[in-house]
């Protein structure tokens, strides 16, 4: 029953497979749930991740329970072991919030915690990224993950997002990356949807990041720690939650 379940999974395409998810999240881990793979944000296991991803699918990457992918478990087990977010007092603004963070974050009573968004209806505020309603040195802790690649002016958004920092306050901005690539690239010649999501990732993305993504934001004005979390936690441990060996956590602070 448990393969046939699998192989049924492996024939539905992904984004409807997504929406399907939160509505069927209980069942779907109940079919998967095991020992092999665990996810660090409920603490739960199971025998297989599922499939995620557009054009390009990865495997046993799209957790059962939270819904989270590898960028999430990443930053959980990187704040939970390296930071005080989840005991310290602080003003937080979460840019695009996550499913997997949503409801956790904003359990956290010693938080400040403050949604943003031009369209989510998880957001607080809708705002423009590049025109923030908020005043300078405000948040002590910003999230804006895989959110920069959708935005025109990068520039002008990393701009708002250092203004509205305080002063040795935190922002983790994470992008999807190319390691492997020293110079970001743009190209708004390319209109057609599955040619951009061939090239970009995803249709919506305007740009792939390089190396240089982290001396942009340099630029900023930011202090930039280019974190690979996974080279401090062991090779089990990266299995286990299913990370993605060799990701870069973007850690900045505002002096």
């Amino acid at each position: 029953m448990k393969k046939l379940f699998k192989l049924i999974l492996n024939t539905i395409p992904r984004p409807l497979l997504i929406r399907l998810s939160y509505l069927a999240r209980p069942i779907i881990a109940l079919f998967l749930r095991g020992n092999t793979y665990t996810d660090p944000i409920d603490g739960k296991s199971f025998s297989k991740f599922l499939p995620y991803g557009y054009g390009t699918q990865r495997d046993n990457v799209l957790s059962p329970s939270t819904l989270s992918l590898e960028r999430h478990r990443l930053l959980w087990v990187y704040l939970k072991s390296e930071t005080n977010f989840f005991t310290a007092p602080a003003k937080v603004l979460h840019f695009a919030p996550e499913q997997a963070f949503y409801k956790r974050f904003r359990k956290l009573s010693h938080l400040d915690y403050t949604t943003t968004d031009l369209n989510s209806p998880l957001a607080d505020i809708k705002a423009d990224i590049c025109n923030l309603p908020f005043k300078d040195n405000q948040y002590d802790i910003i999230f804006c993950n895989h959110v920069l690649e959708h935005i025109p002016d990068d520039t002008k958004a990393m701009q708002e997002m250092y203004r509205v920092l305080k002063p040795g306050g935190m922002a983790i901005l994470q992008i999807p990356q190319d390691l492997n690539r020293a110079i970001t690239f743009e190209d708004d010649s390319i209109t057609d949807p599955k040619e951009r999501a061939k090239i970009f990732g995803q249709y919506d993305h305007v740009r792939v990041y390089g190396r240089d993504y982290f001396d942009k934001l340099r630029t900023i004005g930011f202090a930039v720690d280019e974190i690979d979390y996974t080279t401090i936690l062991s090779s089990r441990e990266v299995d286990l939650y299913r990370l993605a060996q060799g990701e870069i956590l973007p850690v900045c602070r505002k002096h």
